[in-house]
């Protein structure tokens, strides 16, 4: 048996109830397997045994009170995975479905998405099972303030860098970075994702979605295609479907899905400009739900199903998929449909959202697919490029930083096409996402010895 085996059974044995983290780790070490040959050093050091292992796991009590006076009782998390590139860096997610092995999972994946964009951030995650939904935002702020009481001690500047995920905004980041100020009495970088008023960096809320796009546009440009003219399938409807959804107007596509986690919505026609700012408001301004979208304008609505059961049971066409809502949302059979419909590139906006049995049905029909490790690396790229404004206290224009963004996106598509070529697996964005990830952070691992 490989070493690669050995680590997967040995995760699958000591972490068997964390099916997420699992997952991810199977994805990931399966595709290493050529890099045992050529880096011998990594198998005498058990760096592959050491890679899965994260540094530390801080599972804590969240006490706060709700307007009615009522105690509420929270699980908070925050998982260092790794620093031997940079400090931790990665966002915090609060959503009912919160729980070790989902942190744990987001907190690997995200080791091997920082190191791709070049930028010395290590890997974290963090959050907890609170849900902001139907919360008034006393609420939210109490619970915001409850949680920084805890996580303030294993944050900061050089050490940990939280951002925000699903569930965390620009409201929860400014609650949770007003009261880490309050208690540690400094200002610093220790989290993005900010206001601009107090350290935000521009094109921070666009960037997962724009550099997803980006990415596509490299994608198909190495099949001599583009984005003009396709139809482009979304799920989700936060941030960034929101800002994918844009940047594909942009390039010429043509949205015709959205969900959020009570219905989808399906419009032949186009989300085109004048849709998309009404789709802004009712999900920033007023956080209303997508249905009411058909309301406004011809569009079919399909309550509780995903965008891709909905493609699945109509038999809706489309070119490029883009799946920015939550992990596992394609399975095997919605990703067969995918291919049976046309659909020839798809690429993650979300961490994880296809499971291991639809990718292998992508790869195994010749469908771009590009995981989210190096798809959605804007979002980090450009928090990255505000710790980096923090500590220069200044702010780049608009233009700036949209160019480095652009550019990084750039860098992390010939990472992975020159990684996968080196081990024996041309044009395999999986294999060279994960090989090109994984060799920065082990390189780094083997400088420090044993620690």
């Amino acid at each position: 048996m490989s070493i690669i085996q050995e680590v997967i059974e040995k995760i699958g044995r000591q972490d068997a109830d964390q099916p997420e983290f699992r997952q991810a780790v199977k994805e990931v070490m399966e595709t290493l397997e050529p890099t045992v040959k050529k880096h011998p050093e990594f198998v005498t050091t058990k760096i592959y045994e050491r890679i899965v292992e994260p540094d530390r796991m801080i599972i804590f009590r969240i006490p706060w009170v709700d307007d009615k006076g009522e105690v509420q009782v929270n699980r908070g998390f925050r998982v260092q995975f790794n620093n031997a590139i940079g400090p931790y860096k990665g966002g915090l997610r609060f959503h009912p479905s919160v729980n070790l092995s989902i942190i744990k999972f987001l907190g690997f994946e995200q080791t091997f998405k920082n190191s791709l964009t070049t930028l010395p951030m290590g890997g974290a995650k963090g959050g907890s099972d609170f849900d902001p939904k139907g919360k008034s935002d006393n609420e939210v702020m109490r619970f915001c303030q409850a949680f920084t009481r805890e996580l303030f001690r294993h944050i900061g500047a050089d050490t940990d860098v939280p951002a925000g995920d699903i569930g965390v905004g620009q409201r929860e980041v400014g609650y949770i970075y007003g009261y880490y100020k309050k208690i540690m009495n400094e200002h610093t970088g220790v989290l993005t994702g900010k206001g601009l008023e107090y350290g935000g960096s521009l094109i921070r809320p666009e960037a997962t979605g724009y550099g997803l796009a980006y990415f596509i546009a490299d994608m198909l440009a190495t099949q001599g295609k583009n984005i003009k003219g396709k139809v482009v399938a979304i799920s989700g409807a936060g941030n960034v479907a929101q800002y994918a959804l844009e940047k594909v107007n942009q390039l010429g596509g043509r949205v015709i899905t959205l969900c959020d986690s009570n219905a989808t919505i399906v419009d032949e026609e186009g989300i085109c400009t004048e849709k998309f700012a009404y789709l802004m408001d009712l999900k920033n301004v007023h956080r209303g739900r997508i249905k009411e979208y058909a309301n406004q304008y011809p569009a079919e609505c399909y309550e509780s199903k995903s965008v891709w059961d909905v493609i699945r049971e109509k038999g809706i066409k489309v070119d490029i998929a883009l799946p920015c809502a939550t992990q596992n949302e394609i399975d095997a059979q919605n990703a067969q449909a995918l291919v049976n419909n046309g659909c020839f590139c798809v690429a993650e906006g979300a961490n994880m959202p296809s499971t291991l049995e639809a990718i292998k049905i992508f790869q195994d029909h010749n469908v771009l697919y590009a995981p989210g490790k190096a798809a959605n690396a804007g979002g980090v790229a450009t928090s990255g490029l505000e710790m980096t404004q923090n500590s220069l206290k200044l702010s780049w224009s608009r233009e700036e930083v949209d160019s480095r963004l652009l550019q990084i996106m750039k860098n992390i598509h010939r990472e992975c096409l020159d990684a996968a070529e080196a081990y024996g697996a041309k044009g395999n964005y999986l294999t060279g996402a994960n090989i090109a990830g994984f060799l920065k952070v082990a390189k780094a691992m083997l400088a420090y010895g044993i620690v």
